[in-house]
């Protein structure tokens, strides 16, 4: 069983893979130049599966630190996420001024993946990279949903929310790997291709509904931009892919769907619910995107793990006896190495306190001490969270 939980997160994870699927969405060769302008977790493998479909490119990739790959034209840049740092700053500041000199024989082709929010840290006028990092942080923390926090972002930034297509003079076409429920582009990567409904007063409400302090300097975005953003990789597709699986193995699979979000230990609880009252052999499979709040209490301080972990083991605390996986789609849950962890039926049976972990935040601990970590390592893709709950 345990072999099959991870098989399906890797099933999922390879319907993703930009090396695989990215080819066949390219349009035909422009005559004039090709600028690349990637960010995100799968900027990187975007930009190798473009060199390899096109040769002679140009471009600037911007991802995570320890997600590059060897490209022979375009630049790889690592750099800070989920907190912007000065490395992405830079390089978001030369891609800007490369896009800007494009023209209307030329073609931007922007590739962008979730993460590409912080990569692309290149603040609006009036506004330094010490406010952006300490508002990134605190809104982090604070149990807000990406959305809400990209609205923030798109009005603080010189790139996100459609400014990015706005500044190129050539026609601009972004391919998109989502990592957000709803799959809308305005939403991934904060959308510097597409353009942004949100207004100044909806990211000043935002921050008031979580109670945090920032004055300003805002500027508003466009509402209005030429491009043409194509999603080519969901959390559903990827989904579907598991359910595969599942199925060659006679295993009943029901796709729960990949727009699920809300606090992971009470998505966790819900979950077990749901699988009691479910008849087996089944797999339950589901995606979106969990929260964890973190209290800023001396309780919490030492804890560690992510949305998935936490998920997981409050599921395990009110069902036992049960087999699941949790596992993000990008190789790393929340801030550790991991990308998750398998639950068993005897996770609970094993002399490790769950509950005290849990109100601590330490799922990480818990299921290291268990040996039940789920580590891949970057996978250079991100189509957010994968959870299978088996009903034997």
């Amino acid at each position: 069983m345990r072999q099959l939980l991870e098989e399906s997160f890797r099933a999922a994870v390879r319907a993703a893979d930009p090396l695989a699927i990215l080819a066949q969405h390219l349009p035909p060769r422009p005559r004039g130049r090709v600028f690349v302008a990637a960010a995100g977790k799968a900027a990187a493998s975007m930009a190798l599966a473009v060199e390899r479909e096109w040769g002679t490119v140009e471009g600037i990739a911007i991802t995570r630190y320890g997600h590059g790959l060897p490209t022979k034209r375009i630049k790889v840049v690592e750099a800070g996420h989920p907190v912007p740092d000065e490395a992405g700053h830079a390089a978001a500041r030369v891609l800007l001024e490369a896009v800007k000199k494009l023209d209307k024989d030329d073609l931007l082709l922007a590739l962008l993946s979730g993460g590409g929010s912080s990569l692309l840290s290149l603040p609006a006028p009036g506004v330094s990279m010490a406010q952006l990092k300490q508002l990134t942080g605190q809104l982090l923390r604070s149990g807000a949903t990406i959305q809400e926090i990209n609205t923030v972002r798109k009005h603080l930034s010189a790139i996100a929310g459609g400014r990015l297509a706005a500044a190129s003079g050539a026609p601009v076409l972004a391919l998109v790997i989502s990592d957000v429920t709803g799959d809308d582009p305005t939403h991934i990567a904060s959308g510097p291709c597409a353009p942004d409904p949100t207004t100044i007063d909806d990211a000043r409400t935002v921050l008031a509904k979580y109670r945090i302090a920032f004055g300003g300097p805002f500027s508003e975005s466009p509402k209005a931009v030429k491009a043409q953003n194509k999603v080519i990789a969901t959390a559903y597709k990827s989904l579907e892919a598991a359910a595969e699986v599942f199925r060659k193995q006679g295993i009943r699979p029901e796709i729960l769907g990949d727009t699920i979000t809300g606090e992971a230990r009470e998505v966790g609880r819900e979950m077990a619910q749901l699988a009691r009252r479910t008849k087996g052999p089944a797999a339950l499979i589901s995606g979106g995107e969990c929260t964890v709040t973190i209290e800023d209490t001396k309780e919490n301080e030492g804890g560690r793990g992510g949305r998935c972990a936490e998920f997981l083991l409050s599921l395990g605390l009110e069902t036992g006896g049960i087999w699941a996986i949790a596992a993000d789609t990008d190789g790393i849950d929340g801030s550790e190495d991991n990308a998750g962890a398998i639950l068993t039926p005897e996770s609970m049976q094993k002399g490790v306190d769950g509950k005290a972990c849990l109100a601590r935040h330490d799922s990480y601990g818990f299921f290291h001490k268990l040996g039940d970590l789920v580590v891949t390592g970057p996978t250079r893709t991100n189509v957010n969270d994968y959870r299978a709950i088996v009903v034997a």
